[in-house]
């Protein structure tokens, strides 16, 4: 079918009148959903997510998305986060449009357009809807896909699989690292003690880079809202400070700490934070190299992977090894 029928059939699973349908249009931004806006007659506006077919090559994490992201959706809504809202899902292929998420627009623009001296207060509030975030606890630790098998009792038992599937995907696809899988693998498995001292699942988006904070401009920014929660999973709240300071390191956003701190977030870095911090930095790193083969990133995104993430990636593995 073409996306045109594809759209009018997803409006009339959600119980709206396809011909209500004026405009659709393609988001970018993305990089594994097929992502386009669709615009009603009345000025309403929706995001259809449509996953790429089930042959793609993709990371072993990337499973079932489309159910983390509507998961994640729904858990922010109920502690007042503002993110979409879920309208509609097929999560089965059988059905009539296929598999899609169908989600509300939130209102924002890019984080890039903040000038310096709006940017602070904007990071401090930030912080505050992340401990926000993470007040929600789940059934157990893992990604909700069972992309690793069910949810675990406990973070160890979740998380090394989790790194694991993705030092699997580094062999598979035979992505270039900085270091041998082996030696990172090591080096993580030193460091994994540090994961029994979370007890207790909680949301953790897990790319919240600017790109996926929505921004309402005005004469006082605020955030409009936190998308893309497809990546989503449950278990340590630290683990959220990697994307929010990609390539930075969040010890540094005073910001954004205090907000967090200021909405009831517990963050201290302790040693033992400090190794799980530096490992979970090495783990989205690993992602950011692994994933250019079956994306099949043009030569100047490897390039600037190879450049400014593959230090990155040494850096944390080093302080792991310092810490450990």
């Amino acid at each position: 079918m073409d996306e045109g029928e594809r759209a009018r059939l997803v409006l009339a699973a959600a119980g709206l009148a396809p011909g209500r349908l004026t405009e659709r249009r393609p988001l970018g931004g993305g990089t594994y959903n097929t992502v386009e806006e669709l615009r009603l007659t009345d000025g309403t506006r929706l995001i259809l997510k449509i996953p790429p077919p089930s042959t793609t090559p993709r990371l072993a994490y990337e499973s079932e998305l489309l159910g983390a992201e509507a998961e994640f959706c729904r858990a922010a809504t109920a502690v007042g986060v503002p993110a979409p809202q879920v309208v509609a899902a097929a999560l089965d292929e059988s059905a009539p449009a296929g598999r899609y998420l169908l989600l509300t627009h939130c209102p924002g623009g890019d984080w890039g357009d903040l000038e310096p001296a709006q940017s602070g207060p904007v990071r401090r509030e930030l912080g505050g809807l992340v401990a926000r975030l993470h007040r929600v606890t789940g059934p157990g630790f893992g990604y909700p896909s069972g992309t690793f098998g069910p949810l675990a009792a406990d973070w160890r038992t979740a998380f090394t699989a989790i790194y694991d599937g993705v030092l699997a995907d580094a062999r598979r696809f035979r992505a270039w690292l900085p270091l041998p899988v082996d030696e990172v693998a090591r080096t993580a498995r030193a460091a994994y003690d540090a994961l029994d001292e979370v007890t207790v699942p909680r949301l953790v988006h897990f790319d919240l880079w600017p790109g996926n904070i929505l921004v309402e401009h005005g004469q006082t920014p605020r955030v409009g809202g936190l998308i893309d929660g497809e990546r989503m999973f449950w278990g340590d709240p630290v683990a959220d400070f990697v994307s929010l300071a990609l390539l930075d390191d969040i010890r540094q956003d005073d910001d954004f700490l205090t907000g967090y701190r200021e909405a009831g977030g517990e963050i201290g870095f302790t040693p033992s934070v400090r190794r799980r911090y530096a490992l979970y930095r090495s783990y989205l790193y690993l992602i950011m190299l692994v994933e250019v083969v079956p994306r099949a990133l043009d030569d100047g995104d490897v390039a600037w992977r190879r450049e400014e993430v593959a230090p990155r990636l040494a850096a944390a593995l080093e302080e792991l090894r310092a810490l450990s």
